[in-house]
């Protein structure tokens, strides 16, 4: 039991000493020791931002963060381009689908549409007229079998390109969406890899030695998930969209090769 025990001075006198204060003043001293060993580690951790992360990397995980950083700016790019273009080639469709069946003569279409800058179908519609223009001699002497299948080759060649056009830039997409994480990963297993040759090298197993390597390592797999989500979601999207509109653009095509047939066998 702690408490008042006797000892003796030199005199032989006894004094009484109390053992309480004493260990008191040891869990005192303890507990102060803790405190200024866990300073540094809550200075560490308030340093531990994100600057201090990617200026303080090492050089292979730096680059990860670089790379998939630029990646996911160029694939913000493309999907507000996409967005335009998709919204773009919808209206024009829209407009065109609404002149083309209201009746009007496919000559006066023709020369309203051949001065403008064309995209979706009135571009296709352009070049199938310009073909049947220009074939309109030839079918009169050889007949108008061989004109008609020119004319879907034209049309064909120009969905190939509206659809080029729209779908350009989309495999960058893909692939940022499928490579972005498991490089993300390569930075993490760099930075873990770091941070047990920072604990074999100190010989301390504190947090203040660990956390800034795993932090980094993290780091990594976070902007790796940040470029690849946006890039997989839009790419899904904007697949569909262009599908569809492939499909609309085709449907029109052999729309307006069945309503040339029907002319054509009008005048043969």
């Amino acid at each position: 039991m702690l408490g008042n025990r006797r000892s003796f001075d030199r005199f032989g006198w006894w004094k009484p000493c109390n053992l309480r204060g004493k260990a008191f003043h040891g869990i005192w001293d303890v507990g102060l020791m803790d405190q200024v060993t866990a300073a540094p580690v809550a200075q560490g951790g308030a340093h531990l931002s994100l600057f201090n992360m990617v200026l303080h990397a090492s050089w292979p995980v730096l680059f990860v963060m670089l790379g998939l950083g630029l990646a996911s700016i160029w694939c913000w790019a493309i999907i507000f381009e996409k967005f335009y273009s998709v919204r773009r080639m919808n209206a024009a469709n829209d407009k065109f689908e609404s002149q083309f069946w209201s009746g009007q003569s496919l000559d006066d279409l023709y020369h309203a549409m051949s001065g403008r800058n064309t995209i979706g179908m009135s571009a296709i519609f352009v070049a199938a007229m310009q073909e049947w223009k220009r074939s309109q001699g030839a079918a009169m002497r050889a007949g108008f079998a061989g004109a008609l299948k020119r004319i879907e080759k034209v049309m064909d060649v120009s969905i190939q390109k509206e659809m080029g056009g729209l779908e350009s830039r989309l495999l960058f997409l893909a692939t940022v969406g499928s490579a972005g994480p498991f490089i993300g990963l390569f930075g993490t297993v760099w930075g873990i890899m770091t941070s047990f040759q920072g604990i074999a090298n100190s010989q301390n197993t504190n947090l203040a030695v660990v956390a800034p390597g795993i932090a980094e390592a993290l780091f990594a797999t976070a902007i790796g998930l940040v470029a690849a989500i946006p890039a997989t979601i839009f790419y899904n999207m904007y697949s569909s969209d262009a599908a569809k509109i492939g499909t609309r653009l085709e449907n029109f095509a052999d729309e307006f090769s069945a309503i040339i047939s029907r002319q054509l066998d009008e005048r043969a």
